[in-house]
């Protein structure tokens, strides 16, 4: 659901950026129907979407690398060790974009995202946190999906304007996520 959510936010702000989505699971599997109804409620299509596992090759050519929990973020940093400073969970990078504000006029992707990962250790993704990890609905009822839902939309909103004030060139957002769509 992020990939779609995420994508449409960055394109109604005018963002050029190139959206995937990849997991640690099995490859080929489409979105599950929960989370398909969930995006056709929003106007967004899944019905195209198969899952990918995410690889060296996806994280090294990523600007930036979002994950649903910090296990995804501790499965990229060991796939690729030196894209941790560009892999965050969505949930913490738009808590901490919002401490340090949006990216400026001209402020690269890269600088923006130096700034806002400032302090950050390897050791703190070492354990789930609430605060961090965005709840997987998988196998649940259509209520769960529905939460995680308004959850992500609201959480790519943010990051979309946090990104956004000038326009991306090249930016390719991808983000892990434990379990097929």
């Amino acid at each position: 659901m992020l990939e779609v959510m995420l994508d449409s936010a960055l394109r109604a702000r005018g963002v050029d950026a190139r959206v995937r989505s990849a997991g640690v699971w099995e490859t080929g599997h489409p979105a599950s129907a929960h989370s398909a109804s969930e995006a056709a409620d929003r106007g967004l299509d899944l019905s195209g979407h198969r899952s990918r596992v995410i690889d060296t090759e996806l994280v090294e050519q990523s600007d930036l690398v979002l994950a649903l929990a910090r296990e995804h973020v501790r499965e990229v940093a060991g796939l690729v060790p030196s894209a941790f400073g560009r892999t965050f969970t969505i949930k913490e990078l738009v808590r901490r974009g919002r401490e340090v504000g949006p990216r400026a006029e001209g402020e690269t992707l890269a600088d923006w995202l130096a700034s806002v990962g400032r302090g950050r250790s390897a050791a703190t993704y070492l354990r789930p946190d609430p605060a961090d990890d965005v709840a997987d609905p998988i196998g649940g009822p259509r209520s769960q999906y529905a939460r995680t839902a308004v959850e992500l939309e609201s959480l790519a909103l943010a990051l979309a304007s946090l990104l956004d004030p000038p326009a991306l060139e090249s930016l390719s957002l991808d983000f892990g996520s434990a379990h097929p769509s």
